[in-house]
């Protein structure tokens, strides 16, 4: 039998509601002893505000969220748990997390294939996020599969709901709104988390969202831009080309006016995304052949720009900016 990830969150909310309790009790204890050994009980009171407890306390919402919790650095939505749980899920694919060992698996130095048995991580250090499902191995493929291999065959639909449910957003399936939030949100979280030092890189080619892909900043070498370019750039153009065949294809042979008109909002946008994946090899190319290697001691902000930055100084950004 399946597990529900529902289940795992209310569990993981009574856990933490568990703690606070606890720790406020203690603080309480501790003023209430305090006050008795120095005579103030005329003068302070042992209680603590909740929004003065440091320990995490789980919500359901926002709007669900206490006015004695407000202010407080320590309140988690359902949402927040999730996000977590696709960062860690991430983290699997690239190898830094593994289901089968405890702490970091990978964060540099000699990989380890023994360390993974249960989920296998990702071959090449590059997953592909795009706007609908041109690759099985794509990131939301890559995700499903873990929520399956973690929670079990028989819940899947359901945990991908509860996921779905909990990012918003929009999309029509499940596997829409979370394609929609790795698309439009991922790096985002991922980098306010990280506060401005993102370990999960993105190659991104603009605002039409003709490429993207996700790498892990620790596998990183000198051929990694190249084989973005050659392994997923430039099938990303082909499969512009064969989708952008097949819409005309429509457009030419259909006599429902809807249909063509749908076909033709769809020929409008692949335009856009090709075009876009075009000039961006036009930038891609240069760093790819200039075989840029990095060093993991300079920190985040120096390899990513580093690696954004051609053999003439020129600066070509290639890489999601740093908000």
């Amino acid at each position: 039998m399946g597990t529900l990830l529902s289940d795992k969150y209310t569990a993981w909310q009574a856990e933490c509601e568990a703690r606070f309790q606890q720790l406020k009790a203690n603080e309480e204890e501790l003023n209430r002893i305090f006050i008795d050994i120095y005579g103030l009980r005329d003068e302070l009171t042992p209680d603590v505000a909740d929004k003065d407890v440091t320990v995490h306390r789980v919500f359901d919402s926002k709007d669900d969220v206490p006015e004695s919790m407000k202010g407080s650095n320590y309140v988690r939505t359902m949402r927040d748990e999730i996000v977590s749980l696709i960062s860690y899920a991430v983290g699997c694919m690239f190898g830094r997390y593994s289901l089968d060992v405890e702490g970091l698996a990978y964060a540099g130095g000699e990989w380890d294939d023994s360390k993974y048995k249960t989920y296998i991580p990702d071959e090449d250090n590059c997953i592909p996020v795009t706007d609908v499902e041109y690759f099985k191995d794509d990131i939301v493929g890559r995700f499903v599969e873990f929520v399956r291999t973690v929670y079990g065959e028989d819940t899947l639909e359901e945990n991908l709901k509860f996921v779905a449910d909990a990012l918003g957003g929009k999309g029509a399936t499940s596997r829409e709104i979370i394609r929609n939030y790795f698309l439009n949100d991922f790096i985002k979280d991922h980098i306010k988390t990280y506060q401005k030092r993102p370990i999960y890189w993105m190659f991104d080619s603009g605002k039409q969202n003709g490429f993207k892909a996700l790498i892990y900043m620790h596998r990183y070498d000198e051929n990694t831009i190249g084989r973005i370019r050659a392994d997923y750039l430039f099938k990303m153009q082909r499969a512009y080309e064969n989708e952008l065949k097949r819409v005309q294809d429509t457009i030419d042979s259909s006599a429902n006016s809807r249909e063509v008109a749908q076909a033709e909002k769809r020929k409008e946008k692949l335009t856009k995304q090709l075009k876009e994946t075009r000039d961006y090899d036009q930038k891609i190319a240069h760093l790819a052949l200039a075989r840029i290697s990095i060093d993991l001691d300079d920190g985040v902000k120096v390899n990513y720009e580093k690696v954004q930055t051609a053999p003439d100084g020129q600066k070509l950004a290639i890489l999601t900016p740093i908000k």
